[in-house]
């Protein structure tokens, strides 16, 4: 009798710690890269190596380049100080003029290109994203042209846009010379750069466009909402993130625009189409002045950063801003009481 009491509640012991360690998940010890907490800067290495070397170094370098009388050839390079800086804010320097034009220049080309690369790609993403026959021909047929390499692109259209035996002239019937006057030469230049860069933006759009759900416009449908209400409550909402980024790397790009302007209009005419890009390339390898030339590219530089960051303000979720706000006043409320 004890000896099958004993066998009995010795096998229940055993059924208990088979059951306690059923629940228990082995443990397993981590070992070797894949548990190391180095593993994300690991992966990450590559790329803050080539940053960093590509990057981060030319612009200290360039900073320091900015601060001295720089010469290639001369072994001696004085310090200078701000006087790269401030001889493009005085009148009567010899860099001021051509600087400010050329920063003149880039402004206009800036504020007739980018608006149009931000709406034409958005109209052409909302064709492009419904249903029909050869969508996919017609989404690679806009997008082609981005391929091209800026060369290709400035010598077909240097020759397309002759004024003398150009093929423009002659499938309109018109006499416009177009790289050569004022304010065609404009027209010419923004007409390509967005026939060149349109197809990159509508791919983003689309890609945007895929991202928001379809239960917002079934909802939007159920409420009455028409198209354009559907638009500007679902579409546009949805697409900030996207509209953020199309505008900020539009904008950069066309304050940056070199080589449509170097190759269609060679800077002209009379040196109107002659970017703030183009003035520094000239001031640093022409006429070897390096260290005024790191000068104006970091003033151009920071009225990018500016525009940048006027660009987030504008396209921020207002709502969610406020949201935020509040949860912040109500946190430092419940820590002064706490306290």
């Amino acid at each position: 009798m004890s000896v099958s009491a004993t066998g009995t509640g010795g096998s229940t012991s055993a059924a208990l710690v088979a059951a306690a360690g059923a629940g228990k998940r082995p443990h397993r010890r981590r070992s070797g890269i894949h548990g190391s907490p180095l593993t994300p800067v690991l992966f990450l290495l590559p790329y803050l190596v080539l940053f960093g070397m590509f990057i981060i170094i030319p612009a200290f370098y360039g900073i320091w380049m900015s601060l001295h009388a720089w010469d290639f050839v001369m072994p001696n390079k004085p310090w200078v100080g701000a006087r790269n800086y401030s001889q493009l804010l005085d009148p009567s320097s010899l860099q001021f003029e051509p600087f400010w034009n050329g920063m003149m220049a880039t402004g206009i080309f800036t504020v007739w290109s980018v608006p149009l690369l931000i709406v034409l790609p958005l109209g052409l993403a909302l064709l492009l994203h419904r249903q029909f026959p050869g969508r996919t021909f017609f989404r690679a047929v806009f997008f082609a042209p981005y391929v091209l390499g800026v060369a290709v692109i400035g010598l077909m259209w240097r020759y397309l846009l002759d004024g003398n035996f150009g093929l423009i002239n002659y499938v309109f019937g018109t006499n416009i010379q177009w790289t050569t006057t004022q304010p065609w030469a404009w027209v010419g230049l923004v007409g390509v750069t967005i026939w060149w860069t349109l197809g990159f933006n509508t791919i983003i759009y689309l890609a945007g466009l895929g991202d928001i759900p379809q239960e917002h416009y079934e909802a939007a449908s159920i409420d009455g909402a028409s198209t354009w209400q559907k638009f500007w409550y679902v579409t546009l909402p949805g697409l900030r993130p996207v509209l953020i980024f199309i505008m900020i790397t539009t904008t950069l790009a066309s304050a940056n625009m070199f080589g449509q302007s170097y190759l269609i209009t060679h800077g002209g005419p009379t040196e109107t189409t002659r970017t703030a890009i183009m003035v520094i390339t000239s001031t640093g390898f022409s006429q070897n002045r390096p260290g005024e030339a790191a000068a104006m590219s970091y003033i151009l530089a920071l009225f990018l950063a500016v525009v940048s960051v006027v660009n987030f303000w504008i396209m921020r979720d207002k709502d969610a801003a406020r949201e935020e706000k509040l949860h912040r006043r109500a946190r430092k409320r419940e820590a002064g009481a706490a306290s």
